[in-house]
């Protein structure tokens, strides 16, 4: 007979295992963006079961939709590297799906063991099964979102205010037609350098918070350090670029004449981030020319739209390279070809080689919830299907 445990006495509790794990998923008005899983491991996560168990129900429970992952640790009295393989497995593939996964009371031990992997500052660790049901705030977009809207406003209010802060360095005054007064050169009070390095200091804060929001929303994505610093910088250029060139139509051509015979060879995957790469250039012309009304309202609404799309966006499949080498000159082509069916993964041969071993790579495109490691123990068997390594790697842009 199986009860709920504590806060997630929720009927109806269904047993999915008891060995090495006892199960229970608890489904609070049975929305699916509501219901949790309660895995309760009862044994040490050690390797040669215990642990691997863990590891693949932890997969499968994501696979199916759930949206939230406990772990009660408090029957587990210790682990080894396989176990905390299984943690960490199970923490990625939460961030990977924008998912969360939390661990209950580990004992002494095995906390230990995760302060040696410095991992608990990445992993959600609570104390009790109540703490474990409470809602997370993410306090990273709570503060991210506040220090928007405060920049975006303090722009705005600081364009409406001074509406004159350099549009242009100089106006011009007078006409140019025949016959009226030569036009004559005339301050407008703003063309003072600290004047300029404000806007730099504006166009900076705009690349970085729409560059925060934006890295918030790539879930399916590795972190791209060097993309995040060419957004900021790609602001900053922007402005500078107004700034020099001002009222100077020379300039202008001049500044587009030198930016034609630069190139760009680093390839951008995502057509996401090229745009958001073009607006921050916007964004950043729109600060280097003063008009820091505009440069606001645009990070603002900016901001606000990139959850807005990521909100009604479906997932994208992932793209991966497998690289299959078997033991023998014979390659196990129909054993591959049925993993892949197996679990719906679309595939394109790209390239067979063979030699003392056979080598085949394959383009493949899986979905979100697909694990790697699963996947590559299905293709390698039991040792017994001539497979002898799988790897698998993004495939390289043209």
């Amino acid at each position: 007979m199986v009860t709920g445990i504590g806060p997630f006495s929720i009927v109806p509790s269904v047993v999915l295992f008891r060995t090495p794990c006892q199960s229970l998923m608890t489904t609070p008005n049975f929305h699916a963006k509501s219901n949790r899983m309660l895995l309760s491991p009862q044994e040490p996560l050690v390797a040669g079961g215990p642990a691997e168990e863990l590891e693949r129900r932890i997969q499968d429970v994501f696979k199916s939709g759930c949206e939230h992952v406990v772990i009660d640790l408090r029957s587990v009295p210790n682990a080894d590297s396989a176990g905390i393989r299984a943690l960490v497995r199970g923490h990625t593939s939460a961030q990977r799906l924008n998912r969360r996964f939390t661990l209950v009371s580990p004992n002494p031990l095995v906390r230990n063991l995760l302060e040696m992997s410095l991992l608990t500052n990445v992993l959600e660790i609570v104390d009790t099964l109540v703490e474990a049901k409470a809602q997370s705030i993410p306090w990273n977009r709570v503060w991210t979102g506040v220090a928007v809207a405060v920049a975006g406003l303090a722009l705005v209010g600081v364009g409406v205010t001074w509406p004159d802060l350099g549009l242009e360095n100089t106006l011009l005054t007078g006409s140019s037609f025949p016959g009226n007064a030569a036009p004559t050169v005339a301050s407008n009070g703003m063309a003072n350098p600290m004047f300029e390095l404000a806007k730099l200091i504006a166009s900076a804060v705009i690349g970085t918070l729409v560059t925060v929001v934006h890295r918030q929303y790539r879930h399916e994505r590795d972190a791209n350090p060097v993309l995040d610093q060419a957004q900021v910088l790609l602001c900053i250029a922007g402005a500078l670029m107004m700034i020099i060139i001002g009222n100077s139509v020379a300039r202008a051509f001049g500044i587009a004449g030198a930016a034609s015979i630069i190139r760009f060879r680093t390839p951008v995957e995502d057509a996401r981030d090229i745009t958001i790469l073009f607006i921050l250039m916007a964004l950043g012309m729109a600060a280097g020319l003063g008009a820091l009304a505009v440069a606001g309202l645009g990070t603002l609404f900016l901001c606000a739209m990139i959850p807005i799309l990521n909100h009604f966006s479906s997932a994208r499949p992932r793209t991966m390279l497998v690289e299959i080498i078997s033991d023998c000159r014979d390659f196990p082509r129909a054993h591959v070809h049925r993993v892949f069916a197996v679990n719906g993964i679309f595939f394109e041969p790209r390239e067979v080689s063979q030699g003392d071993e056979a080598t085949a790579k394959y383009l493949t495109t899986l979905k979100l919830t697909d694990s790697l490691e699963d996947l590559g123990g299905q293709l390698l068997g039991d040792g017994k299907k001539g497979i002898k390594n799988v790897s698998w790697s993004p495939p390289k842009r043209a």
